[in-house]
């Protein structure tokens, strides 16, 4: 299904900029001049994104950020802020008004796409966490924040991982059988507020194989040469 985007921004020029490039990249896109305009526009649909200017004529985009992310209907909505205000602490005022991200003008076309679909990857990989996840004799409680090895005719075994490991292994459990690149755990497990080098992920994977492997649980987490990484339920045997 098209993904819906919303663009707020009252400079034609800058909105149609966006609007372009954003279709080009095969998203569905509406826009609006100023906040009260989007509003109505997201009570009739809800977009999956919003990309949203700092400043608007009226309500200021920093406002309106603030009053969705206060809102039950609207709150799990990612912002992306989009300003001419480069200095940290208003990218910190933006991020704590609840924008999702930061693109400052002017922006690369490719990079602004490439952040929306970060964004967008990220918000609907949100887990459940009241639903266990299950793979092979992983039992992962993400409410929790346990993993037990359950091997039939044996006692379930806790393994200990650290908070990094943990949200690894539950994005990959989320996932099972599909094969994710580097690019796509960077942005699944870390986001855009961490600056890593993509070749971290196998140092990562490396070692939380090595918390598995005690239970007999390292061979579930599969490499896929030329492609990334998998976990799966069907392991090749050693």
């Amino acid at each position: 299904m098209t993904q819906h985007i919303l663009v707020v921004e009252d400079e034609p020029s800058i909105a149609e900029l966006i609007a372009v490039n954003l279709a080009h990249a095969g998203f569905e896109v509406e826009r609006a001049l100023q906040s009260d305009q989007a509003l109505s526009m997201i009570n009739r649909k809800a977009p999956s994104l919003i990309v949203l200017d700092w400043m608007l004529p009226g309500k200021p985009g920093i406002q309106f950020a603030r009053e969705l992310k206060s809102n039950e209907k609207t709150k799990a909505i990612p912002i992306l802020m989009l300003t001419a205000r480069g200095e940290e602490a208003d990218k910190v005022a933006g991020l704590n008004a609840g924008a999702d991200d930061y693109v400052t003008k002017p922006f690369s076309p490719n990079e602004f796409i490439a952040r929306v679909k970060a964004l967008l990857r990220r918000h609907t990989s949100e887990p459940d966490i009241d639903a266990p996840l299950i793979v092979g004799p992983l039992r992962l409680d993400q409410g929790g924040h346990r993993l037990i090895a359950v091997w039939p005719g044996f006692d379930p075994k806790a393994i200990a991982l650290g908070p990094t490991y943990f949200k690894l292994l539950q994005f990959l459990m989320l996932n099972p059988e599909r094969v994710h690149t580097r690019n796509q755990l960077l942005d699944g497990v870390w986001g855009n507020d961490k600056y890593i080098d993509e070749r971290t992920i196998d140092v990562h994977i490396k070692r939380l194989r090595e918390a598995l492997q005690p239970s007999g649980c390292d061979r579930f987490v599969e490499t896929v040469r030329g492609a990334g990484y998998r976990i799966t339920k069907t392991p090749k045997e050693n």
